[in-house]
């Protein structure tokens, strides 16, 4: 066991339900979690936070996940975060592929978030 501290994970999401499963698949997988609900709320949290991960939900109050996405990939403390993109709008995720690292396709299983977050935590070869 490592004296390593936690990586963060910030979950950008507006169903209450969601961030509690993500919350708990994160922390399994080794994670301190940060939450938003509102995307305009995100992007002030992020321009102080540098999370290795991000789940991020597309369709958001305030700030639309896609504008959240734009913020984080023109911002340099943000360049190494991995961004997950966590939505059921099959058209939005794909015209941001490219952008995200990753896109899962709600509805998201526990296990499938927890041992994906897990694997990036592992050192790369």
């Amino acid at each position: 066991m490592t004296n390593e501290p936690e990586p963060m994970a910030f979950i950008i999401e507006d169903d209450e339900k969601l961030i509690t499963i993500f919350a708990r698949a994160l922390e399994e997988a080794g994670f301190k979690v940060h939450k938003a609900m509102d995307g305009q709320q995100a992007i002030q949290s992020l321009s102080n936070l540098e999370p290795a991960v991000v789940i991020l939900d597309l369709h958001l109050p305030g700030a639309t996940g896609d504008k959240v996405l734009a913020f984080i990939r023109s911002n340099d403390h943000l360049k190494n975060t991995t961004v997950i993109l966590a939505t059921a709008d099959q058209i939005m995720a794909d015209s941001l592929s490219g952008q995200s690292d990753f896109v899962l396709l709600k509805p998201i299983s526990y296990s499938q978030l927890r041992d994906l977050t897990a694997r990036l935590r592992q050192p790369q070869e």
